[in-house]
């Protein structure tokens, strides 16, 4: 039996390198779409190949139409795609918004939100053309929370990525095509500007610590396994309790 081809961006370190690693313990093949960093996408694909399961490798710049494009038809080497994470994401400028640089956050909308739709569009057509399939959006808990201080301009994109993925999953649910979310909290990866935020914040989160990018792993598997047949148009907070 052909096994689930995930393709998963921004897999190549963090949260997307532990997601391809849960999945090919479930038995996937995974496609890392990546923007720069050749050494941690090659390190990632071998743990994947070691643990006997195929991986391909491509850089991407998931804002770009025709980079998204190249992505998925390389996927297509391993087979039909079966599911796409988007995870792919930039912060941008970190601090108060009046004083965060317009570039900075054009870009990182461009990410962010712009990239998520490219992907999820693209995924779309696959998957209809295949007859259904599972989409994982990477939101944030800062959707909620709203990120004062330190990225209101990444908290609004998130609650973007909150609301494509509640309307998408409505526009194609007769296509037997399910399109969740995983919102994670503070989380100990090096995404954060600060190296020690994770350890800052956690006396604020009601379960006295930030969580591990394994953990964020766990609930995107189970969104794109069968045992979320019923599950569409949800965003699973994994934030511990914040």
């Amino acid at each position: 039996m052909q096994s689930p081809v995930t393709v998963i961006t921004g897999g190549s370190r963090g949260i997307g390198a532990a997601i391809g690693g849960r999945l090919a313990e479930d038995g996937h093949d995974v496609v890392i779409g990546y923007r720069s960093d050749d050494a941690a996408a090659r390190k990632t694909a071998e743990a994947l190949r070691t643990a006997g399961r195929r991986c391909l490798t491509v850089r991407v710049d998931t804002a770009d139409e025709g980079d998204v494009d190249r992505l998925f038809d390389a996927a297509a080497e391993l087979g039909p795609v079966t599911g796409l994470v988007n995870n792919a994401g930039v912060s941008g400028p970190v601090g108060p918004l009046a004083e965060a640089d317009a570039e900075g956050m054009r870009r990182a909308l461009e990410v962010n939100v712009l990239g998520y739709l490219l992907c999820a569009r693209r995924a779309v057509r696959d998957l209809k053309a295949r007859g259904g399939g599972a989409i994982v959006n990477i939101s944030s808990a800062a959707a909620t929370l709203g990120s004062p201080g330190e990225y209101v301009h990444y908290a609004a994109a998130k609650g973007a990525v909150d609301t494509m993925t509640v309307g998408l999953a409505k526009e194609v649910a007769a296509d037997g095509i399910r399109v969740n979310a995983v919102a994670p909290g503070v989380i100990w990866t090096d995404f954060h500007a600060d190296p020690q935020r994770p350890a800052k914040l956690a006396p604020g989160i009601p379960m006295g610590r930030s969580g591990q990018p394994a953990e964020v792993a766990a609930a995107v598997s189970w969104l794109l396994s069968a045992d979320a047949s019923y599950t569409t148009g949800t965003i699973l907070r994994v934030a511990g309790g914040r």
